[in-house]
């Protein structure tokens, strides 16, 4: 057997923990609100969400539940807080090709942490992580809440220099966002002088684009006369599409125009018929304007 040939056969029979974790380009499908999710890795600065874990994944040395978070001090992975609440973060820590098997990777060595310390480094998922799909409590409810800045990092704990910090320097730099209740995982963010609408739609990314083609051809993807689409980010198998509105429009105001969008893009989501010829060259013009995210 020549040299590639043993090196190719090596890697096929190699234990599942030494293979890396195979590409998912859907990785929280399947989970309560993968909107959520998506949300809280990709798009806001400053939010949380508390997961709860099966007896199965309990009885195996994993806290009963646990918070996600959008980024932590020094942009840890993860954290075992002095009063025992386990922390990950949703945009930091290993990055492989399944986003859900990096959060579990992170769950499990801030669960071996001692309470009180930081995990700096997590090492990268493989074949045999487990997923979240496989470690959530059936039918757990995941409730998102949106922070006007970090301190929920510390609760009743003290920092040290460094992290206190972190935490003035992160609280400093927090884009102000709003959820709209109309549609989930819609937000109204102020960046600077503006405001921009990012709704994660929960369909398949080609499945939304070929429907928010259908409103631009139609003349009916605006909320309002004086906001325009940018375009789309693409995100863990999902599209994220941007508008920037009024800088002086407040949700009381951006969010029943959501609603009425959301009915259209509804409608056009359950149309079946091919795409016409000007649906396709919006849709074109989608995709020259999409931005993948990681």
């Amino acid at each position: 057997m020549g040299k590639a040939s043993r090196k190719q056969g090596s890697r096929r029979g190699a234990p599942l923990a030494n293979r890396p974790a195979a590409y998912v380009a859907r990785p929280f499908e399947g989970l309560p609100s993968e909107t959520d999710w998506v949300a809280l890795r990709e798009i806001l600065p400053a939010a949380t969400a508390t997961v709860t874990l099966s007896a199965t994944a309990a009885s195996a040395g994993l806290p009963q539940s646990f918070v996600l978070a959008t980024v932590l001090p020094m942009a840890w992975p993860a954290l075992h807080r002095a009063d025992g609440l386990v922390m990950v973060s949703t945009q930091s820590g290993p990055v492989s090709g399944d986003a859900s098997r990096d959060l579990v990777m992170s769950l499990l060595a801030a669960s071996a942490a001692p309470e009180g310390e930081a995990v700096p480094v997590v090492a990268s998922a493989t074949a045999e992580t487990p997923r979240l799909q496989d470690l959530l409590a059936e039918g757990a409810g995941f409730e998102l809440t949106v922070h006007d800045g970090f301190d929920f990092w510390v609760a009743e704990a003290n920092l040290d220099d460094a992290a206190r910090e972190s935490l003035q320097a992160a609280n400093e730099s927090v884009i102000p966002t709003v959820v709209l209740g109309s549609r989930p995982s819609a937000y109204l963010q102020r960046i600077g002088e503006r405001s921009y609408l990012r709704w994660v739609l929960p369909h398949d990314e080609d499945v939304a684009l070929d429907a928010l083609a259908r409103l631009v051809a139609a003349g009916t993807h605006r909320l309002g006369e004086d906001d325009r689409l940018l375009g789309a980010f693409r995100a863990c198998g999902l599209l994220i599409p941007v508008w920037e509105v009024d800088p002086q429009a407040d949700p009381e105001s951006v969010d029943p125009a959501l609603a009425e969008l959301g009915e259209r893009l509804d409608a056009a989501v359950a149309t079946t018929a091919p795409l016409t010829g000007e649906e396709r060259r919006a849709r074109n013009g989608l995709q020259t304007r999409q931005v993948t995210l990681r």
